[in-house]
């Protein structure tokens, strides 16, 4: 086990790999705390952040004091709870990530776009659009602005880069914080032709603010998924809650 990361995450790990692999079946029990405890040379504690961490997906049943009883029919589910790009995220989950850049193309900034990243109205940008596969089948179109200096870098990338995070990360850029709005948006015509639905086709809308560690906007992006494609989740406690709800904007 690497000593890098938290060791109820290999745990947590192993046993999402397994639930997809169909190991563990739909009404299927995990298990017991103890034996997976054994299993994995960890403390009951360790494990049962584990669980903790599955019943959050929604991939388990939250019973305490019993075995965990896998729930079916799970979407392929996306927390909150860590910010990861697209392709962590779905290589996480046994998916291979794959990605397409349609169009690159240099503009001034919108009021809506210098506002989310803070910069004078009419500023120069890049607005990038992509498609994103799953197991090379289409589930998103994202379409981010980024700032000039950012732009650039993207736009030096392959059409095929599959993950533009991992590789603005090797220049320096990170992305460290987001702030992310959800809701349903109707399929526009560029939409239907990349992810081969109808137009006005209802899609998962997720619109994101991502800041570097100083706190500045390092891209405004709107991703449009297919429903039925992922789901998301978010993890709140009474000390600290990560979800907002607000009216429609539309």
């Amino acid at each position: 086990m690497s000593s890098k990361s938290p060791l109820y995450r290999k745990v947590a790990g192993d046993l999402r790999t397994a639930i997809a692999a169909g190991e563990y079946g739909s009404g299927a029990r995990l298990p017991a705390e103890d034996e997976l405890a054994r299993r994995y040379g960890v403390s009951r504690g360790t494990v049962r952040q584990a669980l903790a961490s599955l019943r959050a997906d929604g991939l388990v049943t939250s019973r305490r004091g019993a075995r965990r009883v896998v729930l079916g029919g799970a979407p392929r589910l996306q927390s909150f709870g860590e910010l990861r790009s697209f392709a962590r995220w779905a290589r996480s989950l046994g998916e291979e990530p794959g990605g397409r850049t349609v169009a690159v193309d240099p503009a001034k900034a919108t009021e809506e776009e210098a506002h989310h990243l803070q910069l004078p109205s009419g500023t120069r940008v890049f607005r990038v659009r992509r498609v994103r596969t799953l197991s090379g089948a289409p589930v998103m179109v994202e379409r981010s602005t980024y700032p000039e200096r950012i732009g650039r870098l993207v736009a030096a990338m392959d059409v095929d880069e599959v993950s533009h995070s991992h590789q603005l990360e090797l220049h320096g850029v990170l992305f460290t914080d987001a702030h992310h709005t959800i809701d349903v948006a109707p399929a526009d015509a560029d939409d239907a032709h990349l992810l081969g639905c109808g137009v006005g086709h209802a899609l998962l809308r997720e619109r994101r603010r991502s800041t570097d560690p100083a706190g500045t906007p390092v891209e405004w992006s709107e991703d449009r998924y297919l429903p039925g494609t992922v789901a998301f989740t978010v993890h709140n406690s009474v000390a600290a809650s990560a979800l907002g709800r607000q009216l429609g904007e539309e």
